[in-house]
């Protein structure tokens, strides 16, 4: 049996769905999962840096696998990630006992480093971008190991080409690179052959991708390739104007035969065009679910944010996008005590969250990371008692409203994707409606992990609801999975 691994992952969707890649990149390469983090030979740390408090756990985690290390000297520890595009040399100093650093622009070279350090000693390969003409960094081309076979994360887009001033993503992803059309599809297609039906296309900026492809290809005029880089429909296009081209790959990925359901984020208020609310609306596959960050209602705040909007015109594309899709559920961001607010600026984001009636939203209190604007914005920094109380404010008219969502569906026949048993309840299992909802219910033996089940919701609670079985509706499509023991 070869070496085996563990993986912990610490952040957003792109970083789990990168620590799936990472897993199948050491499974082609002959290691197998450990059945305990302890029995692991390489441990594998891929990590975020949105926050502080990923820093903290980074380190802390750091800091526990030394004791690990100096028992068994031949365990190797990786960290991976956007921390480790940050903190490059600094992760060695902090904790000398790591065997390879490598950032989010190499993912797909982790076996040959952790070959390289075995042989030579520690490494660090840290790309300060992904080349296009690299055709192994992209997703399609990459081995994965999905955690559920049934749904898949595609990665349609890499970097972010926005400056909010509290974001260091662009800073450790670099510029927006888009992902040709032709490959995505034919990535979609091949998940669908697997058993996949649905899919989340993941992107720092989900609703400008493909602008930088229509810029490049418009510039160097028309070739039968264009419509394979960026679709037939703007290939086709006499005008070809550099636009982006989401409402297209929405439209088609929602075409794939087999793919039941299609789920993206982020998408950027600024960037929510007509025709993606159209794509929503008219393509059956499509989920009734928007991911819409505000960060603030506040439109001082907002501008110091830089994030292009007020909370006027924010609250004008909700309305549009409530108009034209169905029983649309919504979801946002929001970060309470950016530097500078004040009680005024906090009371209209309570009035703006108030209106737009959201179902659910991830709240954080502000966090200083180095190397952004707002970092350097010292003197302005919000007391954390004053952030803090701002928070649990916030939070109660959050939940409020996603009650007020919730128990509106009460009585409701809806259809979920089973997700499989319940964590906390193992008589219980769990899925998702369209709107992904979290739905608790009686397990039965029908409820597989991958089926499709109509449920009547029967009661609500501010982050789930609870629903009896009407019937399954379909099976899972997916291959089984068979252990096999080696001799």
């Amino acid at each position: 049996m070869g070496r085996s691994y563990s993986l912990r992952t610490y952040g957003c969707q792109m970083n789990e769905h990168d620590s799936e890649r990472i897993a199948g990149l050491l499974e082609a390469d002959g290691m197998v999962p450990a059945a305990a983090e302890a029995d692991a030979d390489v441990i594998v740390l891929n990590t975020c840096c949105i926050r502080e408090n990923a820093d903290n756990r980074l380190y802390g985690a750091l800091g526990d696998l030394k004791a690990a290390k100096e028992a068994r000297p031949d365990l190797q520890v990786a960290v991976a990630g956007c921390l480790a595009q940050k903190d490059r040399n600094l992760i060695q100093q902090r904790a000398g006992h790591v065997d390879v650093v490598f950032g989010t622009h190499n993912v797909h070279r982790v076996a040959d480093l952790l070959n390289r350090a075995r042989e030579l000693g520690p490494v660090m390969e840290i790309l300060e971008e992904t080349a296009r003409e690299d055709a192994d960094a992209y997703s399609s081309v990459l081995t994965a190991r999905r955690e559920q076979d049934h749904r898949a994360w595609v990665t349609i887009q890499i970097g972010c080409d926005n400056s909010c001033a509290f974001c260091i993503v662009p800073s450790v992803r670099g510029s927006e690179m888009s992902h040709f059309f032709g490959d995505l599809v034919a990535e979609v297609e091949s998940l669908s052959a697997d058993g996949v039906t649905e899919v989340t296309l993941l992107g720092q900026n989900v609703n400008s991708y493909g602008r930088d492809l229509t810029t490049r290809l418009r510039s160097r005029g028309p070739v039968p390739a264009d419509r394979f880089e960026a679709g037939p429909a703007w290939a086709d296009d006499e005008q070809r104007r550099p636009r982006p081209l989401f409402a297209d790959l929405l439209t088609a990925v929602g075409a794939v035969d087999g793919i039941r359901r299609v789920r993206y984020t982020s998408p950027h208020p600024k960037d929510l065009r007509s025709e993606i609310v159209a794509a929503m609306a008219d393509t059956p596959a499509v989920c009734e679910h928007l991911h819409l960050p505000i960060q603030s209602g506040s439109d001082r705040v907002l501008a110091a944010m830089h994030r292009g909007y007020t909370a006027g015109r924010y609250l004008e594309r909700l309305t549009e996008a409530r108009s034209g899709i169905e029983d649309l559920a919504v979801s946002t961001d929001l970060i309470v005590g950016f530097p500078g607010e004040t009680e005024t600026d906090f009371q209209a984001t309570l009035e703006v969250v108030a209106e737009a009636a959201y179902d659910s939203a991830y709240t954080f209190v502000f966090s200083p990371r180095e190397g952004t604007e707002a970092a350097e914005m010292t003197g302005e920094f919000v007391d954390h008692a004053v952030s803090v109380d701002r928070f649990e404010r916030l939070q109660k008219v959050l939940q409020r409203s996603a009650r007020m969502c919730h128990e509106a569906r009460v009585g409701r026949i809806e259809e979920i994707l089973v997700e499989g048993p319940s964590k906390r309840e193992p008589n219980q299992a769990t899925g998702r409606t369209r709107q992904n909802k979290l739905v608790h219910l009686a397990a039965t033996d029908g409820l597989r992990a991958g089926s499709y089940a109509e449920v009547e919701i029967t009661g609500a609670a501010a982050h789930y609801l609870h629903a009896e079985l009407v019937e399954v509706t379909a099976a899972p499509l997916h291959r089984r999975r068979i252990p096999v023991a080696s001799a």
